[in-house]
C-alpha cells in the first residue's frame, strides 16, 4: 500500500488568543524514524511523524504542548497539464 503523500496538519494558536489554527501542509518523504514515515513541509523545517490521524513533532522539546496535533489526508497533487475540474465537466475554467 502505497503512503498518504501530503497531510495538513493543524496547528493551534495562543491559548486565549481566539484565532483560528494555522494549517501546515506537510509532504511524504523516504526517511523514517521508528518505522514510521517523516513527513516535512516544504522548507523542510518541521518535519513529523503521523499516525492514525495524529502527527508527533521529532524536534519538539519534552512537553511540548503541540506534541499530538491532527492530521488530515490531501488528496494527491494534480499535475499541472490540465485545468483543474475540465476533465470532470469539459466546459471552460475561470
Amino acid at each position: 500500500m502505497e503512503p498518504v503523500q501530503r497531510y495538513a496538519i493543524s496547528l493551534p494558536g495562543r491559548v486565549g488568543g481566539h484565532r483560528p489554527a494555522t494549517v501546515v501542509v506537510v509532504h511524504w518523504t523516504p526517511r523514517s524514524v521508528g518505522g514510521n514515515a517523516i513527513y516535512t513541509n516544504a522548507s523542510g523545517d518541521f518535519r513529523v511523524t503521523i499516525g492514525d490521524g495524529v502527527a508527533s513533532l521529532l524536534d519538539a522539546d519534552e512537553g511540548h504542548q503541540h506534541q499530538c496535533l491532527h492530521a488530515v489526508p490531501l488528496p494527491q497533487a494534480r499535475s499541472s497539464a490540465a485545468p483543474p475540474f475540465r476533465e470532470a465537466w469539459g466546459g471552460p475554467v475561470s
